[in-house]
């Protein structure tokens, strides 16, 4: 693989750009592999990733039934934070977060990481009460937060109206070295650097069913043919309670429409990212001036990628009262995306009652954050067969055990 640098572009420039190379190889797939991971998104592409680069494990298949990265990773508000409130989850997120600020380098592919903070309005007074809690938690766990009052809220976000009628600013937790990245591009570099260790990503592949031999599992049926393999991953967002059904078990989540729009594109207006988790809206500013407006889960099991009208006008409604220029902007884009929620908001990095499958899922409205720490911990389970630190307390003997990890505020969801 060619390294991408200013001296390339400069050497492509004057041959015409003639002598780029593809991003990642588009092989067939072969028979057998010593390990398959199902779903190209990030989750799915970091863990094979971090197969390759920590444990050594380059015989590796990612299958995507679609296009790469065509499923939740670019169809995400792209906010990345770690400020959570439980210590496994803080741990995780803030893993994510310190992997993301040096990613574009370590992949050689720009992920174009902006690091220019996030705050989560504090617009009631248990909003304030939970987020000081919050912020004690973070100190204890080493991550860097702290509670602001409106003014230096204010302050940050110019724009922001703090006496609205419904929803006023009472503070916010704010996260200086939170911030944002272009979702596609973290799919694609490490797609990159996947196919450069040798590893076959394989698009338009859909599995169709999981085989079994003694309780272990020996391969995958896909629409491109049988492969054998020794492990496989499941780590398919919305879509993991129908693959764990071809496995054989059952999965304690849900899987709902996520939904998100942007705004026309206007020069720049506020730096920093918002999240207003009363009424479930978060807003930031795009790289092409575009208000990209995350929207709540709808409140009914669906797998469709549109979600419904009535959220995305409650969202936007209450975020004019913080926002009144929003007013008069237009909608250009509208889309959902299916997530799949735990019961606890938390997600499940885990071992199955099937020998050699291993299940990624249950990130719910924050999976994008996680995508490195996520990749680190399913790589570390699949390599070893037990899990690492990062993914302990994140298996599906917690449900059984009554372990939970509540994250329903942290995470900001409703439902």
């Amino acid at each position: 693989m060619k390294r991408y640098s200013a001296f390339a572009i400069a050497r492509e420039a004057l041959r015409n750009h003639t002598g780029w190379e593809r991003a990642w190889a588009s092989p067939e797939p072969k028979p057998r592999y010593d390990a398959i991971i199902v779903g190209a998104g990030g989750h799915g592409l970091a863990t094979a990733y971090y197969l390759g680069k920590n444990h050594g494990i380059r015989n590796v298949a990612i299958l995507e039934k679609g296009w790469l990265g065509g499923g939740n990773t670019g169809r995400n508000t792209t906010i990345i934070r770690s400020n959570y409130l439980q210590d496994p989850s803080a741990a995780i997120y803030e893993k994510a977060r310190s992997l993301y600020e040096t990613l574009s380098q370590e992949l050689n592919y720009n992920i174009m990481f902006s690091p220019r903070g996030v705050m989560m309005l504090a617009q009631t007074e248990h909003e304030v009460r939970g987020y000081l809690r919050t912020a004690q938690a973070n100190a204890l766990q080493g991550v860097s937060t702290e509670f602001i009052p409106p003014k230096r809220v204010k302050e940050l976000c110019p724009i922001i109206r703090l006496d609205g009628p419904r929803y006023p600013v009472l503070g916010a937790l704010w996260q200086a070295r939170a911030g944002t990245a272009r979702h596609d591009a973290v799919a694609w570099g490490y797609a990159r650097a996947c196919s450069d260790m040798g590893m076959h990503v394989i698009q338009n592949c859909e599995v169709t069913g999981i085989r079994r031999e003694g309780g272990r599992v020996v391969g995958v049926d896909t629409s491109r043919g049988p492969i054998d393999c020794d492990k496989l991953g499941i780590v398919v967002a919305g879509h993991s309670g129908r693959l764990a059904e071809m496995a054989g078990f059952r999965l304690p989540i849900e899987s709902v429409a996520l939904q998100a729009l942007v705004s026309e594109p206007i020069k720049p207006v506020m730096d920093v990212v918002v999240m207003a988790n009363t009424v479930h809206g978060y807003m930031s500013q795009s790289d092409k001036g575009e208000m990209v407006i995350g929207g709540g889960a709808d409140g009914y099991n669906n797998y469709t990628q549109r979600g419904s009208f009535h959220h995305v006008e409650e969202t936007v409604r209450a975020l004019i009262e913080t926002f009144p220029m929003l007013s008069r902007l237009k909608m250009l884009r509208w889309w959902g995306g299916i997530v799949d929620m735990t019961g606890d908001r938390s997600p499940i990095i885990s071992k199955t009652p099937v020998e050699g499958v291993f299940i990624n899922c249950g990130w719910g409205t924050g999976g994008f954050k996680a995508i490195p720490g996520s990749g680190w911990a399913m790589a570390e389970l699949m390599a070893r067969g037990e899990p690492g630190p990062l993914a302990a307390e994140f298996s599906l003997g917690r449900f059984r055990e009554g372990r939970f990890i509540d994250e329903s505020v942290a995470a900001g969801v409703a439902h």
